[in-house]
């Protein structure tokens, strides 16, 4: 915390998971003044902190009024997954082939770690650290503009996976499914790779498809995420 930068990144984090965790609700406002002067901090990192997450999709900007939290809009969340896809099987892919042991070793403590913690830890904290199994992945592909790109795309699902992946149930299978990905890019199986990720990711479509068709039911919408994530 020794730079406004660093201070609007922690004030992200926590307004992220306020939203996440359903604390802040959608198209509640979030109040500059107010909200920085209840996280005890000014309000130029509050700001900074406000446009990190309507760059990732979880506040609207309004002009001359405060901006809101998101909506999930369903065609988005479509067409964002559908590009998210890709590039996860890219990274698999690559990372099946440029990853160093270091690079594999950090995989594998997530994995570890997960498989320890998975029964005691809280939902959100499971989520975030599955979430750094994926990035992890992109960095181990050694290709910057995949990993930027990558990152960019998993900040703006973050609503839509958290919703899917809360969920006890799904927490073993992940790591199941983390594993086996893991497994095929120590031996340097592209194939296998791509088939363990194809997998993973298919499961990943259903369980964020379930999440919007319970909710676009409410709405009155049809779920659009594509069936053919495995192609």
């Amino acid at each position: 915390m020794h730079d406004d930068a660093t201070l609007a990144e922690q004030v992200a984090q926590q307004l992220r998971r306020s939203i996440l965790r359903g604390d802040l609700l959608p198209g509640e406002a979030v109040k500059e003044r107010d909200t920085a002067a209840a996280m005890g901090v000014s309000r130029t990192p509050m700001r900074e902190a406000i446009r990190i997450l309507s760059k990732e999709g979880l506040l609207v900007l309004r002009p001359s009024r405060s901006p809101i939290v998101a909506e999930l809009d369903f065609k988005s969340v479509s067409d964002q997954a559908e590009v998210l896809i890709a590039l996860e099987k890219l990274s698999a892919e690559l990372a099946c082939k440029n990853a160093t042991e270091e690079d594999l070793a950090h995989l594998q403590e997530i994995v570890d770690y997960m498989a320890a913690h998975f029964y005691e830890s809280d939902p959100l904290d499971m989520f975030e650290i599955d979430m750094s199994f994926h990035t992890s992945i992109a960095r181990a592909s050694h290709n910057q503009a995949l990993e930027e790109t990558h990152r960019a795309y998993l900040q703006r699902l973050w609503h839509a996976r958290y919703l899917a992946a809360r969920q006890r149930r799904n927490r073993e299978r992940v790591v199941t499914q983390h594993t086996a990905i893991l497994a095929a890019m120590r031996a340097r199986n592209v194939q296998a790779a791509r088939d363990a990720i194809d997998a993973h990711l298919w499961q990943l479509a259903e369980d964020i498809r379930q999440q919007i068709t319970m909710q676009s039911a409410q709405m009155g919408e049809e779920p659009t995420l594509s069936q053919k994530v495995g192609e």
